[in-house]
């Protein structure tokens, strides 16, 4: 025992960082002036504790209420990893949703995330937008509810009047359970505030402009942020943009084209192989998994744990493999599985898409905040006709996929706290240039979304990047990956689409 306290002395002697707390560093906020009800909050100091490689981990407060300042105030939590070369200042990452944590995505995935120039260059700062992860976050269903929620069936024949009623109570229900697990916070997760956010974390990172990365739903963020504060833009990149002024459903109908659009070219990949499980082209090949989906949706299968496959959970376990290329290959197992009458690669895909985890726990409370941060987003109807002729609409742009993609009012019709939103194109006036990036055949957030949002944005300027998956910074070629960085670390912005 003498000999082990020995050699615990020693070691501490020589290597203090083992046996120590980590040494806290804080940050310096710019100092700017604001409002009086605002000044504890744009003043405050942030404590970084060492969270890795690298990593320091902080937490941040927020108004729970931005009019009301007085009301109380929210967690935000970031992680930073500190640049490793010349510092040009903070660089904030948004990985998209809404729901996906910022602070999972650096702590976790950060050479996925950013490329080793901008690593170089910038503290990569991470976060949980309001409502999600680690901040302060809606919650709603413990792990059985959940699994019922998402994947219970619904036992009434699709588009119907008591199938309608089905999914309207499920989703009342599921609202009821966010408001009495989430309390005020529910009404405060809009992306309007989480753009104020934003502002506040700029301020008290130090930098006197916003620089920022947005994916997916992120492009959504930094377009609001650059709306309420186009004074404070330095650089924004949004990466898989979102159309402001689109409806919810224009979204589900450009999202049921893409992923189908998705579906046909996987399925020439597939056909040109040895081992596809299909046989007779790309017609014949979609029709049949129009039937196969047609099928589950008439007469479920079971897993092995019991839990049932429905056309919902299948299209869901469809559509995950088609955010990238690089997972097509999982298609040929999940279609030939299926084929056989065994639900469990299907539930296997459903299930990393939805963050639930072997042990039937769910990793995160993405599902929850996604659901939130979108019936506050997009303003709703209740009218059952107008919803068929919707659903009509969207299965006739998207024959194959488009029949799962409709009724999409019924989830926030009730929602327990009303929207106030207005869809409307963005603008931007006065704002630095903001580079919008778009993949040709993006499923999630089509081509053409990109477009619009670089004509709307009075400084839009568009990199379009000719390929498949979902997002392209950092994953498609270097043409793109040097347009991003030349403008992030130079100020360099494109005379023109360069056209990746």
């Amino acid at each position: 025992m003498a000999a082990a306290v020995a050699l615990v002395a020693a070691l501490a002697g020589c290597v203090p960082n083992l046996l120590q707390p980590a040494p806290v560093h804080t940050s310096t906020p710019t100092g700017e002036q604001v409002s009086p009800e605002l000044e504890p909050f744009y003043t405050q100091v942030l404590e970084w504790e060492q969270c890795g490689d690298r990593l320091g981990c902080a937490t941040a407060k927020a108004p729970l209420d931005w009019d009301d300042p007085a009301a109380g105030e929210i967690d935000l939590a970031l992680v930073r990893h500190v640049a490793t070369g010349e510092r040009l200042g903070s660089l904030l990452v948004n990985p998209g949703g809404p729901g996906g944590s910022g602070y999972d995505f650096i702590h976790d995935s950060l050479d996925y995330a950013v490329g080793q120039p901008l690593q170089e260059h910038f503290d990569v700062v991470g976060f949980d937008p309001r409502g999600v992860g680690r901040s302060s976050a809606v919650a709603c269903y413990d792990p059985a509810q959940m699994d019922e929620y998402l994947y219970g069936i619904n036992p009434y024949e699709r588009g119907t009047a008591p199938w309608m009623d089905e999914v309207a109570k499920n989703a009342s229900d599921f609202g009821q359970a966010c408001a009495e697990n989430t309390g005020d916070l529910l009404g405060n997760v809009d992306t309007v505030s989480a753009a104020r956010d934003l502002d506040l974390l700029r301020a008290v990172l130090g930098d006197e402009q916003l620089n920022y990365l947005g994916y997916s739903y992120g492009t959504f963020l930094g377009a609001t942020y650059a709306d309420l504060y186009p004074d404070k833009v330095g650089r924004l990149v949004l990466d898989g943009a979102l159309d402001p002024s689109a409806s919810e459903t224009e979204v589900s109908e450009a999202q049921a084209v893409g992923f189908e659009q998705a579906l046909r070219a996987y399925l020439e990949d597939c056909l040109s192989g040895t081992d596809c499980p299909f046989d007779d082209g790309v017609e014949d090949a979609m029709a049949e998994i129009s039937d196969l989906i047609a099928s589950v949706d008439a007469s479920p299968l079971q897993g092995s744990d019991g839990r049932q496959v429905g056309a919902d959970t299948f299209i869901t376990a469809i559509v995950y493999p088609l955010y990238s290329p690089d997972a097509w290959s999982y298609l040929d197992d999940l279609f030939s599985s299926v084929m056989l009458g065994d639900a469990d690669f299907a539930l296997t895909l459903a299930d990393a898409y939805n963050g639930r985890s072997d042990d039937g726990t769910y990793l995160d409370n993405s599902t929850e905040a996604f659901r939130a941060v979108n019936c506050l987003d997009y303003t709703y109807q209740n009218d059952p006709g107008v919803m068929v002729e919707k659903a009509a609409q969207i299965a006739e742009a998207a024959p194959v996929i488009g029949p799962y993609f409709g009724y999409g009012d019924l989830a926030c019709m009730n929602w327990p706290v009303p929207s106030e939103a207005e869809r409307t194109e963005i603008h931007a006036t006065g704002a630095a240039p903001i580079l919008v990036v778009g993949t040709t055949g993006d499923p999630a957030t089509p081509y053409q979304w990109a477009v619009a949002l670089a004509e709307q944005l009075d400084s839009g300027v568009l990199v379009s990047f000719d390929g498949e998956g979902h997002t392209a910074y950092n994953k498609s070629n270097a043409c793109v990956n040097d347009a991003v960085e030349s403008y992030f670390i130079d100020g360099t912005v494109p005379a023109a689409d360069p056209k990746c």
